[in-house]
C-alpha cells in the first residue's frame, strides 16, 4: 500500500476538526443550521492554513448521503464523503485555475452547469488558485457565478485576493483564513506524533511550529522528515542535525549581541546565516520582523492581541525590549528598510549590511531624542508670552506751533526735525527720521547707522506752519530755537492742533498721545 503523507493523512475531516479557523467554521455552521446557504464561497489565505480542506468538508455537509438534508456534521463514511475526502467525486468537481486559465474552459464548466448532479443534492465547483484565471475567463464566468442554477454552488479558493477582481469577490461570500498560531501547531504535531508511535520532545515541536510561519501543511511536512530519520523519539540534537535553528532565533541572538555592544559576535551571527544561503533582503525582512515584535513588546507589553512571540521565549523577548528606547526601536526599522531596498541593486550588499550591523551595535551608545529634548531649559508661561509681546511706543505731545515727542526709551520711531529718514536711537533698535533726508544717516568713515545721544524733549519736535518759524530775520539768520519763549497754547489753538490732519496721522502712526500743546511767542526785539 502507498505511504499517505501527514498532511493528508491527517486533514481536517469535519468542521469540529479544523485548527486555527474557528471562526469560519462557526460562520459556516451556523448557516448550514439556518438553511442560509449562498451559492458561492471566497477562501483566501496563505499556503497551508486550510482553504481546500474547508471547501471539501463543506462540500461533504453539503452531498453527505446519510441525511436527507445538509448537516453541519458529516458522516465521513458514506461513499460521497469518502469520494469527496479523496477528490474524486463525480459531483464535487476540484478545478486548478493555474492550468485551466482560458475562456474555453469556463465555458465548458458553463455548460456542465445546466446538467443536475449524479447522486448528490449540489454540483459543487472548488476552483483553486482562482487568480491564475485570465481576464477573459473572469469575465465569461462573471453572469454564472451570479445567477447560478440552484443544484450549483462555486468554492474559489486563492492565496493572492489581490489579483481578484472586485467583481468576482461582491458575487461571493468572502472567508479570510488567518496564519495558524504557533502554538496549535504544536499541539497538533505532538497528537500526531503520538498516533503515530513517536516519543518528541516539547523544544522539538516548538521550534517545528516556528519554522512552519503559521502553515500547517508545512509543520506536518517537516514532522514527516523528522519522523523518516528517527521515527520513535524525537529529540533537540536531532532536529539541529537535520534543519537549521529556526530564523528568528538566530536574530534574536544577533539583536542580544547588538544590545551588549559585542560588534564582533553580530559580524559573526550574519556571516553565518549568509553562508547557510540566506539571502540578505531576507535577512532584513527576518530582522525587522524581531525588531517589530520588540517594539510592541515595549510599548504594548508582552500579553497583547498583537504581539505574536514564540513559545518560551517570551521572558528573553521582554528582557531584551528593555535594552533599547523607542526612538532606537524606530531608527532601527527604518535603517533597515533602506538597507532591504539598496541590497537588492547593489554590488556591494554585503558590505553594506555589516556597515549597518556596526551601527546598530553602537546604537546604544547613542543618546535618545528623548533625552536631548529633557535637556534643553525650561521655558515658563511668562517668559513666552513676554517674547511674543511687541514693543511699547512713546507718547507723543503736539502743539500749535509744534508737535513735541517725548525722549525715545524704546524700540520705536520717533520723528525729527524736517526728516523721514531713520537712524537708530541710543539704547534701542528703533529708527527715528534725519533732518531733511529720506535714507540712512552713515557715520563718519563707515556704512553704518549714526546713533541718537537722547536730548531733551524740546529737541524733538515737528514745527507746523507758522510763516514765521521758516523765515530768516532781516539779517538772514535765523533766531535759535532756545531763544523763542513758549506758552500754553488757548482752547482754540489747542482745538485747532487737535483737528490738524498732520497730527492726527502723527498720532495714529506712532501710537502717540497729546499731553501738551504750547505756541512759541514773539521773540524779543523781532
Amino acid at each position: 500500500m502507498a505511504y499517505t503523507v501527514l498532511a493528508r493523512k491527517y486533514r481536517s475531516r469535519t468542521f469540529d476538526e479544523v485548527i486555527g479557523q474557528e471562526p469560519i467554521s462557526t460562520t459556516l455552521v451556523n448557516a448550514i443550521k439556518v438553511g442560509r446557504i449562498h451559492h458561492g464561497y471566497l477562501f483566501t489565505g496563505t499556503r497551508g492554513v486550510g482553504k481546500t480542506s474547508m471547501a471539501r468538508i463543506l462540500a461533504k455537509a453539503l452531498n453527505c448521503l446519510k441525511f436527507d438534508a445538509p448537516t453541519t456534521t458529516p458522516c465521513c463514511e458514506c461513499d460521497a464523503c469518502v469520494m469527496i475526502a479523496e477528490g474524486q467525486d463525480v459531483d464535487v468537481l476540484e478545478i486548478d485555475a493555474a492550468s485551466n486559465t482560458g475562456v474555453d474552459n469556463i465555458r465548458e464548466l458553463r455548460s456542465n452547469t445546466a446538467y443536475r448532479p449524479a447522486r448528490s443534492r449540489y454540483k459543487v465547483y472548488i476552483i483553486d488558485e482562482v487568480h491564475m484565471l485570465s481576464t477573459g475567463a473572469f469575465n465569461a464566468l462573471l453572469k454564472t457565478l451570479e445567477e447560478p442554477p440552484d443544484h450549483v454552488k462555486f468554492i474559489l479558493a486563492t492565496t493572492e485576493i489581490q489579483k481578484v477582481p472586485a467583481t468576482i469577490q461582491s458575487r461571493c461570500q468572502r472567508f479570510n483564513f488567518r496564519n495558524i498560531s504557533p502554538d496549535a501547531i504544536a499541539r497538533r504535531m505532538a497528537e500526531i506524533a503520538k498516533e503515530e508511535g513517536a516519543q518528541v520532545d516539547n523544544a522539538v515541536v516548538q521550534r517545528v511550529a516556528r519554522l512552519a510561519m503559521g502553515s500547517m501543511r508545512d509543520g506536518l511536512s517537516i514532522l514527516d522528515q523528522l519522523l523518516s530519520v528517527s521515527p520513535k523519539k524525537l529529540t533537540a540534537k536531532i532536529l539541529d542535525e537535520l534543519l537549521p535553528p529556526a530564523q528568528d532565533e538566530r536574530v534574536f541572538a544577533l539583536l542580544q549581541h547588538a544590545a551588549a555592544g559585542e560588534v564582533a559576535e553580530v559580524l559573526t551571527d550574519l556571516d553565518g546565516l549568509v553562508a547557510e544561503g540566506r539571502g540578505l533582503e531576507n535577512f532584513c525582512n527576518d530582522v525587522i520582523a524581531v525588531v517589530r515584535a520588540l517594539l510592541l513588546v515595549s510599548t504594548c507589553g508582552p500579553d497583547a492581541a498583537m504581539v505574536d512571540l514564540p513559545a518560551g521565549a517570551r521572558d528573553d523577548y521582554v528582557e531584551l525590549s528593555k535594552q533599547f528606547e523607542l526612538s532606537h526601536y524606530v531608527q532601527m526599522i527604518a535603517m533597515l528598510e533602506e538597507l532591504r531596498r539598496s541590497v537588492r541593486y547593489s554590488g556591494a550588499g554585503r558590505a553594506l549590511t555589516e556597515a549597518l550591523l556596526v551601527r546598530l551595535a553602537r546604537m546604544r551608545a547613542w543618546t535618545p531624542i528623548e533625552k536631548l529634548l529633557g535637556q534643553l531649559p525650561a521655558t515658563s508661561p511668562a517668559d513666552a508670552e513676554k517674547k511674543k509681546r511687541p514693543a511699547s511706543r512713546q507718547p507723543i505731545a503736539a502743539g500749535s506751533g509744534s508737535a513735541a515727542v517725548a525722549p525715545p526709551r524704546d524700540t520705536g520711531f520717533q520723528p525729527v526735525e524736517c526728516g523721514t529718514g531713520f537712524q537708530p536711537v541710543e539704547c534701542g533698535t528703533g529708527f527715528q527720521p534725519v533732518k531733511c533726508g529720506t535714507g540712512f544717516q552713515p557715520v563718519e568713515r563707515g556704512t553704518g547707522f549714526q546713533p541718537v545721544v537722547p536730548p531733551d524733549e524740546n529737541q524733538y519736535r515737528s514745527e507746523t506752519a507758522e510763516p514765521d518759524d521758516h523765515q530768516p530775520s532781516e539779517d538772514g539768520v535765523r533766531p535759535p530755537a532756545d531763544e523763542a519763549v513758549w506758552k500754553e497754547a488757548t482752547p482754540e489753538e489747542q482745538a485747532r492742533v487737535k483737528q490738524d490732519p498732520v497730527v492726527r496721522q502723527t498720532l495714529d502712526l506712532f501710537d502717540g498721545t497729546l499731553i501738551a500743546v504750547k505756541s512759541r511767542a514773539a521773540i524779543p526785539g523781532q
